[in-house]
């Protein structure tokens, strides 16, 4: 082999180790903004079905959907209302008293409206119907709902047993998939009655 040839066998040889190692930059280089991909949007029905993977998983028909004796006999939610919180035909006018220590909150029997310290709490309506249940919320209200644990956002505190402390850490697409599916559901006039406040402390006897 002469010197030409050597070379050229060693200028070669650079060039692919240059190559070698241009390569491993490149694999541990960041991402820049051009090569990253687009993010793919869910479609609305893929928005909705999470919404209703999340509203189940989530319990929401635990309390706002009223509970009636199953075919099997045992309770469970009555989906044919489901969502329409506490129905307005029950009527409850005053907090249950409780005289063991032990014990201070009742459920009623469809698990729609709840006694304890703090008074009377019904769950709410939360069926698209305009007059009676959110259908004139818009995302927004009940994002803030969620995350400020006030009713319309806004308004007066959200009451137990309702745990939008743990449901405020969920994220703005879940929370939106969640409104997407509520809004999918079958309205249902049914006008909630407003929260009973506690009854007053009883002075014990002298």
């Amino acid at each position: 082999m002469n010197a030409q040839s050597k070379h050229i066998l060693t200028a070669g040889a650079l060039a692919a180790s240059l190559a070698v190692i241009v390569a491993a930059n490149a694999s541990r280089r960041p991402a820049s903004p051009e090569d990253a991909q687009p993010i793919r949007r869910p479609s609305h029905a893929e928005q909705v079905a999470r919404g209703k993977y999340l509203v189940t998983v989530g319990g929401c028909n635990d309390c706002h959907t009223p509970w009636i004796i199953q075919p099997d006999g045992k309770p469970g939610p009555d989906m044919t209302r489901e969502l329409s919180g506490h129905p307005q035909d029950i009527n409850i006018t005053s907090p249950l008293q409780l005289n063991h220590d032990r014990f201070n909150v009742a459920w009623s029997s469809t698990n729609t409206a709840f006694s304890g310290p703090w008074g009377v709490s019904f769950t709410a309506n939360l069926t698209p119907d305009v007059h009676t249940g959110t259908g004139i919320w818009t995302f927004d209200i009940f994002k803030n709902t969620i995350r400020n644990g006030r009713h319309w956002g806004v308004a007066r505190p959200l009451l137990p047993p309702m745990p939008w402390f743990n449901y405020a850490k969920m994220s703005d697409e879940d929370l939106a998939a969640i409104f997407a599916y509520t809004r999918t559901i079958k309205p249902i006039s049914n006008q909630v009655p407003a929260p009973i406040p506690p009854a007053p402390v009883k002075q014990a006897s002298k």
